[in-house]
């Protein structure tokens, strides 16, 4: 399990003073997805335009370039603004499989300090059901003390 009071004290340490969305994204996906080996694929997908999520900084294989607000799970989370916690992608409605090796996912907001939605942060696992709530929990908390500063 990640120990995640001392990612999010590395994530403070790393991220301090900076302020570009994307260097911040960049930091943030390789800290996360070297701390838990559960971690497949991490990053982050950008709103660059209304409704239209685009790939940006992450670590693993390929992603999907480009995800609709209303498609898959990270389309769902960016139109409900809420973490998706979903054991089995199979049994998501409208599941878009950007890599055939992903059994569980985890996407959490990503939003700037006016509360604005910048982005998605999604992590995916090769794992079935490899998300709890404490995960959630404790990205969303390190996501908000970087991006919502």
């Amino acid at each position: 399990m990640t120990d995640y009071p001392s990612l999010a004290r590395t994530v403070a340490a790393l991220t301090e003073n900076e302020d570009d969305p994307v260097a911040l994204m960049a930091t943030l996906a390789c800290e996360i997805h070297h701390a838990d080996e559960r971690f497949d694929w991490t990053g982050f997908y950008r709103v660059t335009a209304p409704e239209l999520l685009k790939i940006g900084p992450y670590q693993g294989g390929h992603g999907c370039l480009s995800i609709p607000f209303s498609r898959g799970v990270c389309g769902a989370c960016a139109r409900t603004g809420t973490a998706q916690l979903v054991p089995d992608v199979e049994a998501f409605p409208g599941h878009i499989a950007c890599a055939s090796s992903t059994r569980s996912e985890l996407v959490l907001p990503v939003r700037d300090a006016s509360g604005a939605l910048i982005a998605v942060l999604d992590i995916d696992s090769d794992r079935p059901d490899a998300f709890t709530e404490e995960d959630a929990g404790a990205l969303q908390a390190i996501l908000d003390s970087v991006f919502a500063r």
